[in-house]
């Protein structure tokens, strides 16, 4: 039997309405966990992004990826929207994972 690999595009803040992150794995909490320690992302380690704010869920890489690239170009006050749509308060949700 094949284990079901979840694949996650997720956004990370700074704080509410503060630098925003977005990334795709396949391991989120390991990713996170990767993250607050300071070895994720140089990016996220200079601007202390650790707070996860939003996450999505795909079946393959492909649809991860392509979503993750799409969220990428897109406006921050469009990114903020889709935050706040499902996290007013811009909550950490790693407690979800």
């Amino acid at each position: 039997m094949t284990a079901v690999r979840i694949y996650y595009v997720y956004i990370l803040a700074s704080r509410r309405h503060g630098t925003l992150y977005i990334g795709v794995c396949n391991n989120l909490h390991g990713r996170l966990t990767l993250h607050r320690a300071g070895r994720g992302s140089e990016f996220v380690k200079k601007y202390d992004v650790t707070r996860l704010v939003y996450m999505e869920t795909y079946a393959s890489p492909q649809e991860a990826i392509t979503r993750e690239k799409q969220l990428k170009t897109w406006r921050r006050d469009w990114k903020i929207r889709l935050i706040e749509e499902n996290n007013l308060d811009w909550a950490d949700l790693s407690h979800l994972i």
